[in-house]
């Protein structure tokens, strides 16, 4: 570019030019820069058009090139937390954990998902004071909202949720630890250990908006709390970034629009409310987060690799003492995804079974995922932990099988809207185009008749440790629910099994049976001879067609 183009400024500080930029708008800076007010323009942002880099510095603030949002502006505040060990520690947890490992494209990190935070905090909270002034949001308001969005997730441990979810309750029995409490101690190990210029009330005031509610006496406006960790109804920044972020990288197209849902809401009597035109969009997201839980967060194989990253962690706990570290900011800093590669190369005695399931997660010797039941509404009550168990399963256990309940894990699933089995639109209120000032509920039958009735499906699912004994549990989980689907005359209506790897859709009972396709033509290709007239390849005489239990077969060749 020229040196003389009149978007190129010699001097950072040069305010002074007067050149209408809105045409430069496009997806990428979202109209975030560009496209404000000239009154309310930083200097000339002349380096983004002259710089190829990602990243535009002037002396107290940033701005970084963001695939999700665009370009982001770090003011002084945001930076002094960000140029921290406490915050860079973020770069080493991986945001979707263990799904890593399924899905290659999820490489970002708690990193840039706290960047695009603490940018869609920022830009909420100053567009109520923007456009509602009656509101008489502060200075600190803003600050302390956005550096609330930046350190939301100081706290995650390795593989994130895998750390909270499955490592610490099965480490520390009864421990109602959560990674929000520790990003509340790393929050003020930060503060403290690099001497951040931030006064005590608002240090208490951002650790209460990570948690999402008001603890204490504050007298901050009640929808600051809203912001970033939504408690009324789930709708939050936090939830805005990972939505697009997660689908973004794992490659699944999402139509959500979360800039439109920021621009169509307002504050009334101190909530947050939404645009009525917005109520079936809100359904839209909510439906997207159902959807990566359902085929992201909770795949089979990702769900196995977890159990298995967590029996390592939980062998390794006893040597080097990592559950320990969630009161200890100081070791809790140096708790990363880095675990891993800190047990396989540790010489120290007594870490042999971890690095052995370590090894077989490289190997992709994975824990197989056995069988799943959606449970019905009717039987919550008794297909519960107490009765359906690994030990229940091992009880029901061929003659021949040798199961111990270590071979077995028992998983209860639950996907939902957000808000456990509660329609979380019911929690939203929302505002007329004619009038501003009065909120009210929208019922979802005056949105559709295909919003679904429930909101909430519980899953039953077994996977076995043992490769070898994927068969074994199968037969054994069948026999103990079809103690659960049994009429008085002992007739079994239990589900056919789709999802076991044992299951042909085709024969739902063991006392079907059907000749398998021979092994040198396909099953297309035998169709196609059958269509075409032609002889299909005689099938082997040593192929059989094996039962294992209710509602599952299983094709097997003894020719090996």
């Amino acid at each position: 570019m020229d040196d003389n183009s009149p978007f190129i400024s010699n001097s950072y500080e040069d305010s002074s030019l007067d050149i209408d930029l809105s045409s430069y708008n496009n997806t990428y800076n979202n109209g975030s820069l560009l496209g404000t007010p000239r009154s309310k323009r930083r200097g000339s942002f002349s380096a983004l058009f002259s710089h190829e880099a990602g990243i535009y510095e002037r002396s107290t603030e940033k701005y970084i090139n963001d695939p999700i949002h665009g370009h982001i502006l770090l003011d002084n505040d945001c930076l002094s937390c960000m140029d921290t060990p406490q915050f860079q520690r973020l770069r080493d947890l991986k945001q979707l954990g263990s799904a890593y490992y399924v899905f290659p494209g999820a490489t970002h990190n708690r990193f840039e998902h706290s960047i695009g935070t603490s940018h869609l905090a920022g830009e909420v909270v100053e567009r109520f004071r923007d456009t509602q002034p009656e509101l008489e949001i502060s200075e600190s308001d803003v600050k302390c909202v956005r550096l609330a969005g930046l350190c939301h997730d100081l706290g995650h441990g390795p593989f994130s949720h895998v750390f909270d979810n499955e490592f610490i309750p099965r480490a520390i029995p009864g421990s109602n630890w959560t990674h929000e409490q520790a990003s509340e101690m790393m929050l003020e190990y930060m503060v403290e250990d690099n001497s951040i210029d931030i006064d005590r009330e608002e240090i208490n005031f951002i650790k209460d908006l990570i948690m999402g509610e008001r603890r204490g006496n504050s007298q901050r406006h009640g929808f600051l709390f809203d912001i970033v960790s939504n408690k009324r109804n789930s709708l939050d920044v936090d939830k805005y970034d990972y939505l697009q972020r997660d689908c973004y990288n794992v490659g699944i197209k999402s139509s959500i629009d979360c800039s439109r849902l920021m621009k169509m809401s307002r504050v009334i009597d101190d909530q947050i409310c939404w645009h009525h035109k917005e109520v079936y969009n809100l359904y839209e997201l909510y439906h997207t987060r159902f959807s990566l839980f359902k085929r992201v967060y909770t795949h089979r194989v990702g769900k196995a690799i977890e159990y298995m990253l967590t029996d390592a962690l939980l062998s390794a706990d006893r040597v080097m003492g990592i559950s320990a570290a969630i009161t200890r900011p100081e070791e809790y800093l140096h708790l990363t995804d880095d675990i891993v590669r800190q047990i396989e190369r540790s010489r120290e005695p007594g870490l042999e079974e971890s690095k052995t399931i370590l090894k077989r997660i490289r190997v992709r010797d994975l824990y197989k995922f056995v069988d799943e039941l959606l449970i019905p509404r009717e039987k919550l009550g008794q297909l519960t932990k107490n009765h359906v168990n690994a030990a229940e399963i091992v009880s029901h256990q061929g003659a021949n099988d040798h199961l111990k309940e270590d071979d077995v894990i028992v998983e209860f699933l639950k996907n939902n809207y957000a808000m456990k089995d509660q329609n979380p639109v019911d929690a939203v209120k929302f505002f007329s185009k004619h009038n501003h000032t009065v909120s009210y509920h929208i019922p979802k039958e005056k949105v559709s008749s295909l919003i679904p009735s429930q909101f909430q499906e519980n899953i039953i699912r077994v996977f076995t440790r043992n490769p070898s004994k994927v068969k074994a549990v199968h037969e054994s989980f069948r026999r103990l629910m079809s103690t659960f689907y049994r009429d008085s005359d002992g007739t079994s209506h239990l589900p056919p099994s789709s999802t076991s790897p044992y299951y042909n859709s085709r024969h739902t009972t063991p006392e079907r049976s059907i000749a398998p396709f021979s092994r040198s033509m396909s099953p297309t290709r035998n169709l196609l001879a059958i269509r075409r007239g032609q002889s299909q390849s005689p099938t082997p005489k040593r192929a059989r067609l094996s039962a294992l239990g209710d509602g599952a077969m299983d094709y097997s060749d003894n020719d090996h």
